[in-house]
């Protein structure tokens, strides 16, 4: 035992070591009683004639065994490739049916619920209907503004001198 290992750790690992010798015991116990049910004890005949009747026998369990194994076979074969062939047309639908491209749809608010709704739900969604009327004022300060006229003529007028002269004479 190696001193790190607590008391509880080396008793389970004792228990552990005898179940698996147990179960190679058993295994073993196992195989023996499988070889003598399947392959009884051989006995070999002293004539010839009792030889060649035994390699007869032989024989005919090698064919039918070898005629098991190739009809297996066959079986394992066909089953792969009728798998192989349904995977292809699983590829082939995938590849057949695309997804189209989604694009952007214009659709008012009463088209898009009678869509989702139905033809017999009527709903009129009209968002300007409740909302307060304002008339806007138009202000003098803006109205001059907007009658500039030709900015050349603007400039013309406010450089030099005459110009700066004119701009505080306004403003004061």
């Amino acid at each position: 035992m190696t001193p790190s290992l607590s008391v509880s750790q080396s008793l389970m690992l004792s228990i552990a070591k005898g179940i698996l010798e147990q179960e190679v015991k058993d295994r073993e116990v196992e195989r023996q009683r499988y070889m003598g049910e399947t392959c009884p004890a051989l006995s070999i005949p002293s004539g010839t004639q009792a030889l060649q009747e035994l390699c007869r026998e032989f024989h005919h369990k090698i064919d039918v065994t070898d005629e098991e194994r190739y009809d297996m076979e066959m079986k394992v074969n066909k089953s792969a490739k009728e798998i192989e062939d349904l995977n292809i047309k699983v590829i082939d639908l995938k590849g057949k049916f695309k997804k189209p491209t989604l694009r952007k749809v214009r659709m008012s608010a009463d088209a898009m619920l009678q869509a989702l709704l139905g033809s017999k739900h009527k709903v009129s969604l009209d968002l300007r209907a409740n909302l307060k009327q304002v008339k806007k004022e138009v202000k003098e300060e803006d109205k001059e503004l907007r009658d500039v006229g030709d900015w050349r003529k603007n400039v013309e007028d406010k450089a030099g001198m005459d110009g700066r002269k004119k701009m505080f004479e306004a403003e004061a």
